[in-house]
């Protein structure tokens, strides 16, 4: 720098406003040029690392520095500054850290820091590994500046117990005009003692195995053996298990012992080809650790389906087919894969080798083609052909399969387009327009109406005719109201009712009880049997006990109901009885069988055939005329 000094002196008067400059204090690293006070460095390289801040004190004298001259003084603050002239340097020439071998990787082991003497910018460096990277990797704290080891690769205590990583830290910026002071780097050993942690069996290989077998392997068959141990200075047993989410159908098993894997059930690889099952290693004694490893088991074709035809084949041949036109070719399938590929023979079925009318033609390629043997072909004669195909495989064994190839026989134009089949709907030359489709829609509506109304006529018919058949079976009575003309009279109402009003037959049943007639004939029977006052007064008797006629009424409903040829409708019968304590003398007929008058009717017998009736009622009369 240039430091000024002024004197108030008139400069015109010889030399008392003339200044010179000196250095007081710090001449040894600092000059200061006498006329102009320029301050200049005395010595090179000034170290700021061993000093870095020098104040100078500079003295300023008239008269040209001679006797008798004034002289004032100021103090000048030089601070150096830095530059990149001192390499980084590590404390130690070796640091010890502790790692357990379960450590994960990117765990950090240690951390180490080199030291620059320098400043700012200057002490800005990296670090690297120039031996042990293999396991381990350095990265830098950009906030510390420190080195920061970690863990690249997963560690073995019975591996390698002890790591000798060797770590550089080195400048980022470096002048060139220091670089024959020396290497700006420096190293430093890390050394990494591996603790030994209990750990669980591991696979060898440790990425999986893949085993195969055939697909006609029996049962208890070795598929294959997985093997794991302990990697633990003990080496303790361990066994094996199948993770049975992995294998639910249980189609494999495993020897916990050996480790040898085995087939459960039968294999078929057209169902799955590959099996991929987990298998589980824990130690004995301590199965809290516990490995696991996949294990794929391909299966192995064997020729066990026949091979068949890719499809119901169907083809057609014109009538007027020319011999050796090829009309259709045909394809196979087969669920096998050989490794050495499909290759398919085709030859016509035994029951088809005097066939005349078609050939087949082996493309070589796993397809045939079927051509015709001879001119001409008749629909009005045949017109379908059945052709029976045999496939057979390459083997080995050679398996084969029967497939049959419909043929029809069809109506081409001249240009070999097939117009019409017999045995197939005609193909249509021409779409319908959509005047015809709507047409054709409407008559279908219409029919389908019809029909509707026809049904609904039909059934409301049929249920009327059925409520007049009811109508008539269960509301049928007849009312007669006037007197008639007697017994020869037989137009004006159905004598027969009256005739037969108390002919009822005898019951079926055979029961133990006594025999069911009509009550009319069983008093007359009483009447008959008894004779005399004894009859009258059982007549009587019988006549008071009502519950005679219940049990009158209850056998018939029994007779009723058993007799399968009484119509199945309701039917209503009434049976009056007038009793004995009515005080108005009784006007019925049958009552007076049961009086005791002396009165003789039997001069009704008399009266002619119209009172015949009658008389049987109250002048029993003769045997012969009661049963006449």
């Amino acid at each position: 720098m240039k430091v000024t000094a002024s004197d108030a002196d008139d400069p015109t008067y010889g030399s008392s406003a003339r200044v010179v400059y000196s250095v007081l204090d710090g001449e040894k690293f600092f000059t200061v040029d006498r006329n102009t006070g320029i301050i200049m460095t005395a010595v090179a390289d000034l170290d700021r690392e061993t000093q870095d801040r020098y104040e100078l004190v500079v003295k300023a004298t008239d008269m040209a520095g001679q006797l008798g001259g004034l002289s004032g003084s100021t103090t000048v603050t030089i601070v150096i500054t830095d530059v990149n002239d001192n390499p980084p340097r590590f404390p130690q020439k070796m640091y010890q850290f502790s790692v357990s071998e379960g450590a994960a990787v990117g765990t950090p082991v240690g951390r180490v820091i080199a030291t620059d003497a320098d400043m700012g910018d200057n002490t800005d460096m990296s670090y690297l590994i120039k031996e042990g990277g293999d396991l381990f990797k350095v990265t830098t704290d950009v906030e510390t500046q420190e080195a920061v080891v970690a863990i690249k690769k997963p560690l073995d205590f019975e591996t390698k117990r002890t790591h000798n990583v060797v770590v550089e830290a080195v400048n980022k910026h470096v002048d060139p005009r220091f670089v024959d002071l020396g290497s700006f780097r420096d190293q430093t050993i890390v050394r990494v003692s591996v603790s030994d942690i209990d750990e669980p069996p591991i696979f060898l290989p440790a990425e999986g195995a893949i085993m195969e077998v055939q697909e006609d392997a029996k049962v208890g068959a070795l598929v294959g053996i997985v093997t794991a141990r302990d990697p633990d200075v003990k080496n303790k047993p361990v066994r094996f298990s199948i993770d049975r989410s992995t294998d639910q159908e249980m189609i494999f098993h495993i020897d916990p012992d050996s480790g040898a894997i085995t087939l459960g059930k039968i294999l078929d690889r057209e169902t799955a080809g590959w099996h991929n099952i987990t298998v589980k290693a824990v130690e004995a004694d301590n199965h809290t650790m516990a490995s696991h490893s996949a294990v794929s088991i391909r299966i192995l074709d064997v020729n066990d389906n026949a091979p068949e035809l890719a499809m119901p084949y169907e083809a057609s041949v014109c009538e007027d087919a020319k011999p050796g036109q090829l009309i259709h070719n045909i394809s196979v399938v087969d669920r096998d894969e050989p490794q050495t590929g499909h290759r398919f023979y085709f030859t016509l079925a035994p029951e088809a080798s005097s066939n005349r009318h078609f050939t087949l033609w082996d493309v070589k390629d796993n397809t045939a083609g079927i051509r015709t043997q001879r001119s001409g072909f008749n629909r009005h004669e045949q017109n379908v052909y059945f052709l029976p195909i045999l496939v057979v495989d390459s083997g080995p064994p050679s398996l084969s399969s029967t497939g049959t190839l419909t043929i029809h026989v069809c109506g081409c134009d001249p240009d070999g387009a097939i117009q019409s089949c017999n045995a197939t709907a005609y193909v249509m030359s021409a779409a319908l327009s959509p005047g015809a489709l709507i047409a054709l829609l409407v008559c279908m509506l219409i029919l389908i109406v019809l029909v509707l109304l026809i049904l609904t006529l039909k059934r409301h018919r049929k249920g009327q005719r059925m409520a007049e058949d009811e109508e008539d079976m269960r509301d049928n009575v007849i009312k007669y109201n006037d007197e008639g003309g007697g017994e020869q009279d037989t137009q004006a109402y159905d004598m027969s009712a009256l005739r037969n009003l108390y002919d009822f037959p005898e019951a079926k049943s055979c029961d133990s009880g006594p025999d069911i007639r009509s009550l009319p004939q069983w008093i007359q029977a009483n009447r008959v049997g008894g004779g005399g006052a004894e009859g009258a007064a059982a007549v009587a008797a019988a006549a008071a006990d009502f519950s005679l006629f219940k049990g009158y009424i209850r056998k018939k409903v029994e007779q009723a109901d058993a007799d399968l040829s009484v119509p199945p409708y309701d039917s209503f019968q009434t049976y009056a009885f007038e009793g004995n304590s009515s005080p108005a003398l009784s006007l019925s007929s049958i009552h007076t069988l049961s009086t005791t008058s002396e009165q003789d009717f039997s001069y009704l017998s008399d009266w002619g055939p119209r009172f015949r009736q009658l008389a049987g009622y109250y002048a029993p009369g003769k045997p012969e005329e009661e049963g006449s």
